[in-house]
């Protein structure tokens, strides 16, 4: 008996679930020669030969699951036709050979968490509405949201004809800047559309300074710095499969709320100061790497 062909190639690290259904019914997926373009064909990744656009697609001898802080100025994607610098670049510059890919979105002018995995089942978890997985975000914007903008942000904001789902929003605190007042926000958001902080901020008259993503579900780590890369850890990668699953949501009461986000936390691993630790240092969850 054979697998999905869509699910192997997103096990094999080519694309996440979604993407590899785009790459089936573009017909660019051949299995033994054959052009297949049907979603739901299956097949043997054992003994079937299985090509994307001709190069042969090969079982990962690991998955890779990687934290970076994203800097501003890179974009989120393996590669970039107007040749800017993408977060791949980074890791490439730090050693990662493996095929990776970025889960999910943060542009080119925020910075921030961003994890990127080899893993597509977990990948499509993550990103898919119906998981409602939380992402954090520290955001400066001009002026100070006054309660009925942050219940608006809270509620829900059409944009583009479709509203976003309700949020948990706060003023942390207020800046005094030189072009006048500026806050900083806490954003707790539930799915993940194209500049969809940004774009809820501008709704309210509001717009973003600087945004940074702090938290990924139960990921977070306030030690990395801007460029830096590392490996999950074990535990952290069991705490993400299980807050993608749902077990450990926890989703703002209808109608939204102001309250501060919640949910399980994990800093990074540091590296030990054992004598035991100095042979670990190059391993998953210990000191960052820079790209």
């Amino acid at each position: 008996m054979g697998e999905r062909l869509q699910k192997i190639l997103s096990a094999a690290g080519v694309a996440s679930r979604r993407t590899a259904e785009t790459l089936i019914e573009q017909g660019r997926v051949t299995v033994n020669g054959r052009t297949v373009t049907e979603l739901g064909s299956k097949a043997d990744p054992g003994a079937d030969d299985i090509r994307v656009d001709g190069r042969r697609v090969r079982a990962p001898q690991r998955r890779r699951y990687i934290l970076l802080y994203k800097p501003r100025g890179y974009i989120t994607t393996r590669s970039d036709p107007q040749h800017r610098p993408t977060v791949i670049d980074l890791l490439a510059k730090g050693g990662v050979k493996e095929y990776v890919y970025p889960v999910g979105r943060l542009d080119y002018d925020s910075e921030g968490l961003l994890l990127l995995t080899s893993d597509g089942e977990l990948a499509a978890h993550l990103t898919h509405p119906r998981h409602g997985v939380e992402r954090e975000y520290e955001v400066r914007v001009k002026g100070v949201p006054d309660l009925h903008d942050l219940d608006r942000l809270s509620r829900g904001i059409s944009l583009e004809g479709r509203r976003t789902a309700p949020a948990r929003v706060e003023v942390a605190k207020v800046i005094e800047a030189e072009s006048g007042p500026q806050a900083l926000v806490s954003f707790v958001i539930y799915e993940g559309r194209n500049r969809q902080v940004r774009n809820m901020c501008d709704a309210i008259g509001h717009p973003v300074v600087r945004l940074r993503r702090r938290r990924i579900g139960p990921i977070t780590d306030e030690q990395i710095r801007p460029g830096e890369f590392r490996d999950l850890t074990p535990q952290e990668v069991a705490l993400l499969r299980k807050f993608s699953a749902g077990d450990s949501r926890s989703l703002p009461p209808e109608g939204g709320s102001h309250a501060a986000a919640a949910g399980a936390r994990t800093t990074a691993a540091r590296p030990r100061s054992e004598p035991a630790a100095k042979s670990r240092r190059r391993r998953a969850g210990d000191r960052p790497r820079r790209g």
